[in-house]
């Protein structure tokens, strides 16, 4: 194919900005769809992305469009998911291509996520068409939103597209700027044989699928290949594009995008971001940006029901399989049992990951509070990650400890400043800037440590500013830490699924707060149960639960009172010995109490 004749473009946007609406409008619109094929976020087939209305996993698609100047295009849409947690996917889809659609809606304006998507574009010197969706709203002001653009992100809106993605309103206009804007690829095919993967996922019968964009040479259907990063070859057995749905095809040159299928076995010979070349010839110099993905939120998964222990393992050896981020161990704990530790990219992702368990293989899991991985410098000089609070030694076997920060940008009405300010301030932020783009708009810069911002920073941030306020972050590195461990103990018996890092000026409070809401939670017993806090050896707090009371003298109608005593001496008795073996049957939304600590 005439690389000349080859756009490769991308749209980004904040979440409910329109982006999956719009990719339909453009299927339909190139006919690569029929109508009987038509339906809502055609592109997204989860229906966790259909019901959250986000893109969790990017699907591209070859698109053929006849333009006004009667030449027939090869555009390719490469798909990008939606939020934070999937920042690396996205920069990998980005690089990808020659230019992206930048979507901003018209009522809501510029976002924090639609900073971040500009940003990075602009670093990669990517072509960027502004487009402001949802036009067709009464509510919807495009000249307000331009001013926006111009003012915060610095971009030239005199050719802003004004579109409507739900009505079909520009989607022509759209696809006549990507032609006429973004540029065709670069690079040569005489060069050795050079190409990005930005994506990939397994199948049962297939193996891994990965779907790459070629920047230099031609790959063939029976050439060996070599992943760059990883050394890993493999015998390509079948090439295709997905157009939208999959067609095999014998080549793929300059600036196509398609898919290989080399009889891998596993995702993580694969990684999203490596470089793949032939292996014969290989080049010497990889694609920039590659780096291993890494887990930054980490709970603790157990079956309810102790009998689906191997349908869990089994259930996570599965999901892993498309899923390369997702990590997980075997754990054990006193209270709940057997379980695994998991790892993901992020609050979103933990969320996703235990719904899938429960939906696609029926289980039904108790998860405990999501915590980060923490950085500890032992007495004798080494390093250290730690990714559950048990495992945190006492404080004299090391030198200090470090905990992850995160860069956060709120954007947000003026109305909403103080509350904000608090807010950050209570989360122990650091203030970076504060910015007034518009006259009424704030732009704040936070460094905030990831444990805070993973808990309940963004339901409240929400709430505090009747939803209007939008939250991107990025992981910055490791700051140290006034941290200390925060133990629960039940009847004295550690319960370690409920174990804490905390910042040592906020751990009494928090164990006082924590210590309240577990009493509410936890059922009352036929003894009493106690249920304190703990750092190291010393109790900051303690509630009881009463046990219930069973009137075993309702049957005397009268007599000698030592009758009525003797009852209640062997009732005593009865108790204290239930007390040393009975179990405490903590709920599921006790674990989640660690989470709404410091929440009135």
């Amino acid at each position: 194919m005439n690389p000349e004749l080859i756009r490769n473009f991308s749209i980004v946007a904040h979440i409910d900005h329109g982006k999956s609406t719009l990719a339909d409008r453009i299927l339909e619109k190139t006919g690569a769809i029929s109508v009987r094929e038509r339906r809502e976020q055609f592109l997204d087939k989860m229906d966790l992305e259909r019901e959250r209305g986000i893109t969790i996993k990017s699907h591209p698609v070859r698109i053929n469009y006849r333009a006004r100047d009667g030449q027939t295009y090869c555009l390719n849409l490469i798909d990008t998911p939606g939020h934070v947690d999937f920042s690396y996917e996205v920069s990998r889809s980005i690089a990808a291509c020659e230019g992206v659609v930048l979507l901003v809606d018209a009522v809501d304006g510029v976002q924090a996520q639609t900073i971040a998507h500009a940003y990075l574009c602009s670093d990669q010197n990517l072509k960027i068409i502004t487009v402001i969706n949802k036009t067709d709203l009464p509510s919807a002001d495009p000249d307000r939103v331009k001013k926006e653009i111009e003012g915060i992100i610095g971009l030239d809106t005199s050719k802003a597209i004004l579109a409507s993605a739900k009505e079909g309103w520009g989607t022509e206009e759209i696809l006549e700027a990507v032609i006429r804007d973004i540029p065709p690829p670069g690079g040569s095919g005489q060069e050795p044989f050079k190409a990005l993967i930005f994506d990939s996922w397994y199948d049962s019968f297939q193996g891994v699928i990965i779907m790459i964009r070629v920047f230099s040479g031609q790959i063939s259907r029976g050439m060996s290949i070599r992943l760059f990063n990883t050394g890993n070859q493999f015998l390509v057995s079948e090439l295709g594009i997905f157009s939208p749905s999959p067609q095999p095809v014998e080549s793929l040159g300059l600036g196509e995008v398609g898919y290989i299928i080399a009889g891998i076995k596993d995702i993580r010979e694969a990684p999203v971001g490596d470089t793949v070349t032939n292996s014969d010839s290989p080049t010497l110099t990889p694609l920039p940006g590659f780096r291993p993905l890494k887990p930054m939120v980490f709970t603790g998964l157990y079956p309810q029901d102790a009998s689906q222990y191997q349908l869990l393992r089994e259930a996570l050896g599965k999901l892993r399989l498309n899923d390369p981020a997702l990590t997980y161990e075997p754990e054990t704990s006193q209270a709940l049992g057997y379980g695994f530790r998991c790892g993901y990219l992020g609050p979103l992702h933990s969320e996703i990951v235990q719904e899938r368990l429960e939906r696609e293989f029926n289980l039904s899991l108790i998860s405990t509070a999501p915590t980060v991985a923490y950085r500890i410098t032992r007495n004798s000089g080494e390093t250290e990650m730690i990714e559950n609070p048990n495992l945190l030694p006492e404080s004299h076997l090391f030198q200090g400890i470090e905990e992850p920060i995160v860069v956060a940008t709120i954007h947000s009405p003026t109305l909403f400043l103080g509350a904000i300010l608090k807010l950050c301030e209570e989360k122990q932020g650091v203030q970076k800037k504060l910015d007034y783009p518009t006259p009424n708009r704030i732009l704040l810069v936070y460094e905030l440590p990831l444990s805070e911002i993973m808990l309940d920073f963004y339901d409240r941030l929400k709430s505090l500013s009747r939803g209007l306020a939008s939250l991107d972050y990025e992981p910055m590195g490791f700051r140290p830490g006034n941290l200390i461990k925060l133990q629960v103990l039940v009847n004295g018996e550690p319960v370690d699924p409920l174990s804490i890092i905390v910042n040592r000026d906020q751990a009494d409070y928090k164990g006082r707060d924590l210590i309240q809401k577990l009493r509410e939670l936890i059922p009352r017993q036929l003894f009493d149960i106690a249920i304190q806090a703990a750092i190291g050896g010393r109790i900051i707090a303690r509630e009881s639960i009463k046990a219930k009371k069973k009137a075993v003298t309702a049957k005397c109608y009268g007599g000698d009172i030592t009758r009525k005593r003797k009852l209640w001496a062997k009732q005593k008795e009865g108790k204290k010995r239930m007390k040393r073996i009975g179990v405490v049957d903590i709920p599921q939304e006790a674990f989640l109490a660690v989470l709404k600590t410091g929440q009135s």
